[in-house]
């Protein structure tokens, strides 16, 4: 595995740093060209964010709702990167990955739950991801059959090289290549004339409001993300005296997803309001052919060229999130620096993931637009397990040292958990019982989120062990990392944890079957 002894030069597509190279960057040029070398971890999540699920998710949200849902991405733009944020902390102090993080501080049996959840979500993720490159490129007349089986052994080929710095190219590319939604708004707005309606006749806390807002959360802030970026951090060699420009870096992504997003919702919008396709979303397939007769092929083909990127990369962050997650889970050599020979268990679970979804494609008799809209909600019902590990980890003294979380930052993160949690129980509610008016129980559903989460992260925050750093000048901290791993006491031990955590497994399961059962309810219409 890359541990800290081999964290040296950082290595990017448009540059390296030395790891002797410890002098300042007091002019804003050096900066820049500092954040240049640095960027990478940030901007990838964050652009991969904007995926096959998420286009077709923000689609439904314009054609469906026009702009009504706009403000929601602007929250969890901010959302993201409060959480994001914290990962790449704790990549950058730690030099550990997430999965082993939460193996090490929460023993086998919460890491072995922790990876399931991921390794399941992500191979559905994937599935979604090679569905939305199948309607891309059948917007231009190729069948899955060659599409799939390309597009397969192009993701496997991309990371294969051994290369860290080949790897990141080849990813950048799709990077810039996802910019083609911003003249898909521009062309869709010349062609349609008048203003974008920004109402239906749709109350949003409806049931499958709520199923809706479920999967724009969890198309925005998904578990395999925190695996992805922090692990990432630790491959490229990012380490604490750098941690200010993965900030910046991680901003920057936040910044450019956001604006992908709006754009998305925008089109959609412009496209279809007023007309008969208005709030009869199908699949994104059906969403390109719609924009080619609303706006034209230039339109159309846009669409389909954004979604197969957004495929294309999505596809390629959570599978490699779910080969870091595997790698540290067992122990083996990971990095995109090592080559095939080197690291079998990283490249394997990385190909093994590729080929099973593309073969679950391949065979699938049909693909709807109701399996995307499953795999976001059930993403946003598993977040917030994987976020409090994250919260637990980020108030861990032994890791972070005088990194540990804010109390407002611990604030922000678990207002974002609560909401989820609020989300999933009005959706299992709602059913059980299809005709309950979901508002009054939210109020009830908000306060025992909070009391619960309190109860989980607030025994480990109030911990102080005896290996808890003292406070430091600036330039102490900004050169602390964590210890080795096996040198660090055991996690602070919290009978108030352990119920919460339970309760939490409990309750996410429940939910993800809540869920499933709605989602049912909406596929046959009842």
């Amino acid at each position: 595995m890359l541990d800290r002894a081999h964290r040296g030069d950082i290595e990017g597509a448009l540059g390296r740093i030395s790891s002797f190279d410890v002098g300042p960057r007091r002019s804003s040029r050096s900066r820049i060209k500092t954040l240049v070398v640095v960027m990478g971890p940030g901007l990838v999540v964050m652009v991969a964010n904007n995926d096959a699920g998420s286009i077709s998710t923000f689609a439904q949200a314009g054609q469906d709702y026009g702009l009504r849902w706009v403000w929601l991405v602007a929250l969890l733009g901010t959302a993201l990167f409060v959480i994001q944020e914290m990962a790449g902390r704790l990549g950058t102090v730690t030099g550990a990955g997430h999965a082993r993080l939460i193996f090490e501080r929460f023993g086998r049996r919460w890491g072995a739950f922790a990876l399931v959840d991921l390794i399941a979500l992500n191979f559905l993720l994937v599935v979604t991801e090679l569905i939305g490159l199948q309607f891309g490129l059948a917007y231009f007349g190729v069948s899955r059959f060659v599409s799939v089986p390309v597009a397969a052994v192009g993701l496997i080929c991309l990371t294969a090289t051994g290369s860290f710095r080949g790897w990141e190219r080849g990813i950048y590319v799709l990077v810039v290549a996802s910019a083609a939604v911003l003249p898909l708004l521009l062309v869709v707005h010349l062609y349609r004339h008048g203003p974008i309606p920004s109402a239906v006749g749709r109350h949003e806390l409806s049931g499958t409001g709520v199923l809706f807002a479920l999967a724009m959360v969890g198309t925005t802030v998904a578990p395999w993300q925190l695996f992805f970026q922090q692990s990432n951090v630790v491959d490229k060699r990012i380490t604490t005296r750098w941690l200010a420009y993965e900030r910046a870096d991680t901003l920057v992504g936040t910044t450019v997803f956001v604006i992908g997003a709006v754009a998305v919702i925008a089109a959609c919008a412009a496209a279809f309001g007023g007309t008969p396709l208005h709030g009869a979303f199908v699949d994104a397939g059906a969403v390109a052919d719609g924009i080619r007769a609303r706006a034209g092929s230039w339109a159309g083909g846009l669409f389909a060229l954004a979604l197969i990127d957004g495929s294309i990369l999505g596809a390629a962050a959570v599978t490699l999130s779910t080969a870091y997650a595997v790698s540290d889970a067992t122990g083996m050599r990971h990095s995109l620096h090592r080559s095939w020979r080197e690291a079998p268990t990283f490249y394997g679970a990385y190909g093994g993931c590729v080929v099973g979804a593309a073969a679950v494609v391949l065979l699938a008799a049909s693909s709807l637009g109701v399996v995307t809209l499953a795999v976001q909600a059930l993403s946003g019902v598993l977040f917030p397990s994987a976020a409090v590990f994250l919260l637990l980890l980020c108030n861990d003294r032994d890791v972070l040292g005088p990194w540990v979380n804010r109390w407002w930052l611990n604030a922000l993160a678990g207002l974002l958990v609560a909401v989820l949690l609020v989300l999933a129980a009005l959706s299992g509610l709602n059913a059980v019982f299809p005709h309950l008016e979901p508002t009054w129980p939210a109020g009830i559903l908000c306060a025992a989120g909070a009391i619960a989460l309190l109860a989980v992260i607030r025994p480990l925050h109030k911990a102080t062990p005896a290996t808890a750093v003292p406070i430091m000048s600036l330039g102490d901290r900004a050169n602390w990392s964590m210890p080795s791993l096996e040198s660090l006491p055991r996690a602070h031990p919290s009978r108030a944890r352990a119920v919460g955590l339970v309760t939490l497994r409990v309750y996410v399961g429940l939910a993800v079957i809540a869920v499933a059962v709605k989602i049912v309810r909406v596929a046959v219409g009842t």
